[in-house]
């Protein structure tokens, strides 16, 4: 796991300063503590940031193919490199290294971009061809490893793993991206089809790009996709055989290290799969980690403990105080965009416990995505019920009404908190899942908004790429098609860039076996009966299990990890929430209505309403304003 960052010159080879390359590095020093090196040529340079993880000593970078031909910087891992490098020297490849690195730069050699379907892993590389004058970047299927890119005034192209490292980058604008903004504030994070900032691009998964000198750039490529068109046949317990073997070749192949490994355990469902199948692959016992809150309602701490008596696994727990909010401006510092997702703060703190023994940790990321374990994809199946034997005529203007009538009622019982329900079904199916999964709806983001900030925002709603994406999606029915939108922007925009940017704050390398895309494909052509039944999601998964883990485990509720958000803000953060749209850097903005803003600060502090989520996110949005400079 590594740090990669560089310079592109596409149409004239202008000389590259290598003392830039070197500064776009060194602010990515944590993400590859062990290790640095620049490379440049005309029109190019490559840096690296390396943590140590396979071939310890022998594979530094940049490094370059045998005679020479062709360099890389590469972060991540490919699980596969040992076959691959088997195939290659059958083929008369030479290798001067024993890892996994060299085996990218043969399988360009020998196969061109048509390489990255042979590569089984997660990644983000820039390979530069000097014979063919071409920069080669790419990323992984899923997402997993991250890689920003951003044209400059003198013509070239620079690239990052991290915003930072452009942010180093003298020549890079700082201007905010309305129309960022407006996903932030939907979502709780920038999705990867956007960045913060104006003119910097973020390579999607599965995509790569190819530029040649002499050429003017080219547009991103999309190498892999994930498909929902087939289904699966066969009895269940073959299909359980099926996901087994998956689910075991993905967590062996995730143990390879030359360095300590253990795994986060949650006491949940897919976290203790991962180590019940680290503990029948380990000749030793898995070293596994966990944090608590000295709140019983939060803490899951005497389920993961069971699990590692299950499993005599080496286990370490730490009790964490839910109100320690010490760590905020470490997680604006962290994630450079806004980024509002409260699991942030104590994932940080398990990657900070994990990394005191080991330097690579396995997770269980990955699977309520790909096997519908979240409850908005269980609601979402029912809602398509509905509206199969619902008609638009009916539906439309009965449900508008009463979800517009229904008052918005956190505070409430869940049943009575109808309201989402009710406009959900008013709407079409990739419209109400939209909607359930928005944290702040577009009619509330509307009154937020300033007038000038509207005139900026135009017609673009955060919505209408989502929503573009399940109705464009290789997919049989709802279930699918919200599914299909999970993997491809939930996924790498929230829970992989929190897991990617806390594990490397602390040069922790993080795997997600249970992300193999072998798996990922097999998940997607289950029968829907195979991943839910009533209103029990990921179900082929749990059956599964049960020869491993107790039912305590696999069917208590889903459980995450909980930050106290509401007491915060009404009382060591309360000053904070006033400032929001008084005295803060973000009211001095414009972008929003502050008398708005600070009649939602005084209901939360009241506690005449609960605001804290999107009190949290405007909070962050303000650190990350101040933190990086920025302006409207």
């Amino acid at each position: 796991m590594c740090g990669i960052a560089g310079i592109f010159h596409a149409e004239t080879p202008k000389p590259v300063d290598p003392r830039r390359v070197e500064r776009m590095c060194d602010v990515l020093a944590h993400r590859g503590p062990d290790g640095a090196g620049i490379w440049t040529a005309p029109g190019v340079g490559l840096g690296h940031r390396r943590l140590s993880i396979i071939d310890i000593t022998g594979s530094p970078q940049p490094m370059h193919s045998v005679g020479g031909r062709a360099v890389i910087v590469f972060n991540g891992e490919i699980y596969n490199f040992q076959e691959l490098r088997c195939e290659l020297e059958g083929l008369g490849a030479q290798f001067k290294t024993g890892g996994d690195t060299e085996v990218i730069l043969q399988a360009w050699l020998q196969w061109g971009v048509d390489c990255l379907t042979r590569l089984h892993g997660m990644f983000a590389f820039a390979l530069y061809d000097r014979e063919r004058r071409e920069l080669f970047l790419a990323r992984d299927r899923l997402g997993v490893k991250p890689l920003f890119m951003a044209p400059l005034s003198d013509g070239s192209l620079a690239f990052a793993s991290e915003l930072k490292g452009l942010l180093a980058h003298p020549l890079l604008r700082r201007e905010v991206d309305p129309l960022a903004l407006e996903d932030y504030l939907a979502w709780g994070y920038v999705p990867d089809h956007r960045s913060f900032l104006k003119g910097v691009e973020k390579l999607p998964a599965g995509h790569y790009r190819l530029l040649r000198q002499g050429n003017l750039p080219t547009s991103s490529v999309q190498w892999w996709d994930i498909s929902f068109a087939d289904r699966a046949k066969g009895a269940t317990a073959d299909l359980s055989a099926e996901l087994l073997h998956h689910m075991r070749a993905g967590v062996a192949s995730r143990m390879i290290s030359d360095v300590p490994l253990g795994a986060f355990l949650s006491g949940g469902v897919d976290s203790s799969s991962v180590v019940a199948l680290m503990a029948e692959t380990s000749r030793e016992p898995v070293r596994t980690c966990s944090i608590g809150f000295d709140v019983a309602a939060l803490d899951e701490t005497s389920y993961a403990q069971a699990v590692a008596t299950r499993f005599g696994s080496e286990h370490r727990s730490r009790i964490v105080d839910p109100n320690d909010f010490s760590v905020i401006d470490r997680i604006a510092e962290i994630f450079d965009e806004p980024f509002a997702d409260a699991s942030a703060l104590p994932t940080l703190r398990v990657c900070e416990l994990a990394r005191e023994n080991v330097t690579v940790a396995l997770s269980g990321d990955g699977a309520d995505e790909a096997f519908a374990g979240y409850r908005r994809q269980l609601f979402h199946a029912r809602e398509e019920a509905a509206r199969a034997v619902l008609p638009a005529s009916l539906r439309v203007p009965v449900f508008g009404a009463l979800g517009r009538a229904w008052p918005k009622a956190d505070w409430a019982p869940r049943p009575l908190r109808a309201k989402a329900t009710l406009l959900a079904l008013a709407a079409s199916g990739e419209e109400g899942y939209a909607r359930g999964l928005a944290v702040i709806a577009p009619e509330q983001r509307e009154r937020l908004y300033s007038d000038a900030f509207l005139r900026l925002r135009g017609e673009y709603r955060a919505e209408d790429p989502l929503i573009a994406t399940m109705r464009q999606a290789p997919a049989r029915n709802g279930l699918d098609r919200a599914q299909y939108a999970d993997l491809k922007f939930w996924l790498p925009g929230d829970i992989l860039t929190k897991v990617d940017r806390t594990s490397m704050a602390v040069s922790l390398e993080a795997r997600e076996p249970l992300l193999d895309h072998r798996l990922i494909e097999f998940a997607a052509r289950l029968p829907q009966r195979q991943r839910i039944r009533g209103m029990q999601g990921k179900w082929l998964v749990k059956h599964t299990m049960e020869r491993y883990l107790p039912r305590d485990i696999l069917y208590r509720p889903k459980q995450g990890f909980v930050t106290p958000l509401a007491q915060w803000l009404r009382g060591p953060l309360a000053a904070e929430a006033r400032a929001i749209g008084a005295s803060s850097t973000l009211a001095r903005t414009g972008w929003f209505n502050a008398k708005r803003l600070s009649v939602l600060a005084e209901e939360h502090i009241s506690g005449r309403s609960d605001h804290a989520r999107l009190l949290w996110q405007l909070l962050m949005l303000d650190r990350a304003v101040v933190r990086l400079g920025l302006t409207a």
